[in-house]
């Protein structure tokens, strides 16, 4: 072919691209797909689900330019998976969480308590590194609580964080000014201080909340622990294992892999396949995902050294271990 005859093409398509038409669409933006099986371990015909709690609980979505499920879409999705699949015999959550939000730890703990009941088969959980608050409330939600031997858990109760800039504005000296329908439309502002009443409100709110945590630390499936006894475990404080399972908040002080065999001999089978489900893109498959993919993200004010966990500035009610 001649110089000529290959610049020809070129030649016809170049006025098209400077015109502002394109010839081709592609997407930089990684396809979405819905969650597939792997499996990690195994053989034979019965399944054992291994799922995460990793990380800060939350209803809010990842930011990004990839799509991705907040922990309790994504969970919706791992549970509607697991009941349409018959092999599945059991499910082991494996917790690696400081907690998160009330509510999102709430419903991550009622999809799983509702699974079960479906189901019919059992739920272990087992506390990898750190169990506490939140996560610890999902786990009370499994026939059996694990924990490694150098795990952390407890931090039972509720935590409300808001942030005072009053005198940062005043320093800088900006004003501000809002304009309400009522005395207590703005409670818990950030631009003022709270008043006695209101604190006072916003305690019976949290005093009800933790009492919603111990409620279900009572119903768990094994607890042993009286009111009285919980009462004095749920300070906040944390728990090594071997103080969780002598003061009956564990089950059992063991690996992972002890988990999966306590399973098996539970069911009575010698061989089972341990999967997990996994994801290459983002994808949404519940009730729980986001009505409008895209949608800024809050502003980030503080970053804690919880593994990259950032707050949020609005105030939030929180199941969460914050050294």
């Amino acid at each position: 072919m001649s110089i000529r005859s290959r610049l020809v093409p070129v030649l016809i398509i170049l006025p098209v691209i400077l015109n502002g038409c394109t010839l081709f669409n592609v997407n930089i933006v990684p396809s979405v797909k819905p969650l597939e099986e792997k499996v990690i371990e195994g053989d034979g015909e019965r399944k054992l689900l291994l799922t995460d709690i990793t990380g800060f609980i939350s209803e809010k979505e990842p930011g990004g330019i990839r799509e991705h499920a907040s922990m309790v879409a994504h969970m919706k999705e791992v549970l509607a998976k697991a009941e349409k699949d018959d092999d599945i015999a059991g499910v082991i959550l494996r917790i690696n969480s400081p907690g998160g939000t009330v509510a999102a730890s709430d419903t991550i703990y009622h999809e799983i308590k509702q699974f079960a009941c479906r189901k019919k088969v059992p739920v272990y959980a087992c506390i990898t590194g750190l169990g506490t608050s939140g996560a610890y409330y999902i786990a009370t939600a499994s026939d059996m609580i694990i924990a490694h031997p150098a795990a952390v858990t407890g931090s039972i109760g509720v935590l409300l964080l808001n942030f005072n800039v009053e005198g940062l504005l005043d320093k800088v000296g900006i004003t501000e000014k809002t304009i309400k329908s009522g005395a207590k439309k703005d409670i818990m502002s950030p631009f003022r201080a709270s008043t006695p009443e209101e604190q006072k409100i916003m305690q019976n709110i949290i005093d009800s909340f933790a009492a919603r945590f111990r409620g279900v630390i009572l119903a768990r499936k094994n607890n042993r622990l009286d009111e009285k006894e919980l009462e004095k475990l749920a300070d906040g404080r944390i728990y090594s294992a071997d103080q969780a399972l002598a003061a009956g908040l564990i089950d059992r002080r063991e690996y992972l892999d002890d988990a999966i065999k306590e399973m098996k001999k539970e069911l009575g089978i010698k061989e089972a396949k341990v999967v997990t489900y996994y994801r290459p893109g983002g994808y949404k498959g519940s009730i729980y995902s986001a009505a409008a993919p895209g949608a800024p993200s809050a502003i980030n004010l503080i970053n804690i050294n919880t593994g990259g966990l950032e707050m949020l500035s609005s105030p939030q009610f929180l199941y969460l271990w914050r050294p």
